[in-house]
């Protein structure tokens, strides 16, 4: 029996989504030069023309990973209310997206030390130029009604601080403290305790908390 569109419809869009996610493991692991397209679809289960058909090349591929990176940036939900519970969601908001997303923040984190990929980086940056500048001045008028002198460079320091904590878990895996992490950078911003931990299965914190590579081994079997 034939099928139907929307059936097709379907099976396209899994294959390109397994093409998608294999591609993300691959270059998390191996780096972009590391991981070939008969690699990613073996990884995947499907035929290498099917990356051609989805994506048109390697290069796109890896611009589909980037893409897929700054879609869970920007997904993160706004908490509305006084300037410091928006700014708590914030910090809560990018650190749940952290422990969901963690196969694509180690391979951006891969990515973003090679050279080779800088461009696609800035390309991306064009693509999501509305969403930023956005985003940026969302977090910009937090720090503005909270009386910040300098409410940019305020914003450009808590994505800083964020970007650090999400490339440590990348790295530690369990042995990193991120619900501790989570309430260190609340009380940076003199932020209340939060009432409930992040949803998010995270391994009881050894009270002699050190950091080591081997926890994102372990995490990953």
């Amino acid at each position: 029996m034939a099928r139907s569109d929307e059936q097709n419809s379907l099976a396209r869009e899994r294959s390109r989504t397994v093409i998608l996610e294999a591609a993300i493991e691959l270059f998390a692991e191996r780096g972009v030069a590391g991981a070939s397209i008969a690699e990613i679809t073996q990884r995947a289960g499907v035929a290498q023309g099917l990356v051609s058909y989805h994506f048109g090349g390697k290069q796109q591929l890896v611009a589909a990973v980037i893409d897929r990176w700054y879609e869970n940036l920007f997904a993160i939900p706004q908490v509305d209310g006084p300037a410091d519970d928006r700014l708590a969601g914030i910090i809560d908001g990018a650190l749940t997206a952290t422990g969901y997303a963690l196969p694509v923040q180690r391979a951006v984190f891969a990515m973003q030390q090679q050279p080779s990929t800088h461009r696609m980086f800035a390309e991306a940056e064009d693509r999501f130029a509305e969403q930023a500048v956005a985003s940026e001045d969302a977090v910009r008028e937090i720090f503005r009604e909270r009386g910040a002198v300098d409410p940019p460079l305020e914003e450009i320091m808590l994505r800083t601080t964020l970007e650090g904590v999400f490339m440590k878990y990348a790295v530690y895996g369990d042995t990193y403290p991120l619900e501790d992490a989570r309430r260190w950078v609340r009380r940076l911003y003199g932020l209340p305790e939060p009432e409930t931990p992040l949803p998010l299965q995270l391994a009881p914190r050894n009270p002699d908390a050190r950091t080591r590579a081997s926890g994102a081994v372990r995490s990953e079997h």
